[in-house]
């Protein structure tokens, strides 16, 4: 179909005028980035979950970095602003979300190390007692503070039950885990029963609040990061 002289000039100052929205509107998806960084307290466990997590979940406005330092509690969170100076020099940028990932353990300076964190602008996504709380989460609620050693062994008979195969074994730093859990476990119940363990508590003596987790928010996030946008 042809275009009369006047249609043509008019076509091309529309294809321009497109092409460059077009142009900015993409501009502002690369100055959308939401830069994360995540230390966490395992070198492995953490780490994996979370590598496993941002790999399933496509999002054009998320980087993430990712470090398992082998370290605990106040030592971590002191580690965490080492890392984020080190990297936001050498990479000249900055870091929008911090977050420090570990557990209470047998540790004196839970409590200690959540205010400092909190104090120098980090994010917590800690668990009183152990990360495998999350994980068990996935399948049943429990609000019956137990030891690490109770969380594995109950991980592993729920996914003996769920897989029918009662040789399977948990295993720390499972690269498979997160998988398992999206195909065995529900991560809609986990974040709802990871809220109601939190409703049960007051106060700032986090050490007490047992069994709870804040692991969640930490997803939440890392799934949907342009609600940080807004």
């Amino acid at each position: 179909m042809g275009y009369s002289r006047k249609e043509e000039i008019a076509r091309l100052r529309w294809v321009r005028k497109e092409a460059k929205a077009a142009k900015k509107r993409k501009e502002n998806v690369r100055e959308k980035h939401v830069r994360f960084l995540i230390v966490c307290e395992g070198t492995k466990t953490e780490p994996r979950y979370f590598e496993a997590l941002i790999n399933n979940c496509i999002s054009a406005v998320r980087e993430v970095t990712i470090e398992g330092e082998g370290r605990a509690t106040v030592a971590l969170v002191d580690r965490t602003l080492e890392i984020k100076a080190e990297l936001e020099r050498k990479n000249a940028m900055s870091f929008d979300r911090v977050w420090v990932v570990f557990d209470k353990d047998d540790f004196d300076d839970f409590n200690e190390a959540i205010k400092k964190a909190h104090k120098l602008g980090f994010q917590c996504a800690w668990t009183n007692e152990a990360f495998e709380l999350w994980y068990y989460l996935h399948f049943e609620y429990l609000d019956t503070g137990i030891s690490r050693e109770a969380y594995i062994d109950k991980l592993q008979d729920t996914f003996r039950k769920k897989m029918g195969d009662n040789d399977y074994k948990y295993c720390k730093g499972n690269p498979d885990i997160y998988r398992l859990l999206q195909q065995y476990g529900r991560e809609d119940l986990a974040k709802r029963f990871a809220k109601q363990l939190r409703a049960l508590y007051i106060g700032t003596n986090y050490a007490a609040h047992k069994p709870c987790t804040l692991v969640d928010k930490l997803v939440e996030e890392l799934e949907h990061p342009e609600m940080l946008l807004e």
